[in-house]
């Protein structure tokens, strides 16, 4: 038994001494500036939904996407709003030419390797989506592509 004691007492002092992520915020915050300047606030956009979407240029997955997001976002844009993040390092002026050659319906920021948005956990991959939904909250996590259909499905939205 006291061995059994002694166990349980290491196993308590483990857990403490090991940090421990912290979890994503029910009501996450958003406060970028986008690649063309102007300010994007998630609080500002309460009583929309919102696709919360991580990508990068040399993502294949994440540019097949973007018209996808593109259009749902245009089509339903009394509803819905969004916010590309690109999840790169590269210069500024490089993830402009790749917008102006895939041009989409939502502000894109940059969000860089070492400094991640606080309130977001870190992308196990790319591309993740995160919906919020009016009230503010997350209502689901995608990791993977998304389509209208699937965004259309999670928001009860149809097509």
């Amino acid at each position: 038994m006291t061995l059994l004691k002694s166990l349980a007492a290491l196993g308590m002092a483990v857990a403490f001494a090991v940090p421990a992520q912290a979890a994503m915020p029910e009501q996450p915050s958003i406060k970028v500036t986008t690649i063309d300047g102007k300010s994007f606030d998630l609080a500002a956009q309460r009583g929309h939904w919102v696709i919360v979407n991580y990508w990068a240029t040399w993502c294949v997955p994440c540019i097949k996407e973007m018209p996808d997001i593109s259009k749902f976002v245009s089509d339903h844009k009394d509803k819905v709003a969004a916010i590309g993040l690109a999840y790169e390092d590269s210069d500024k002026a490089d993830i402009q030419a790749f917008v102006a050659k895939h041009p989409v319906s939502y502000p894109i920021a940059q969000v860089t390797l070492d400094q991640p948005l606080k309130d977001f956990d870190e992308p196990r991959g790319l591309p993740t989506t995160w919906l919020i939904g009016p009230d503010g909250k997350v209502a689901k996590r995608f990791v993977g592509p998304v389509t209208e259909a699937s965004l259309g499905q999670a928001i009860g939205l149809g097509k």
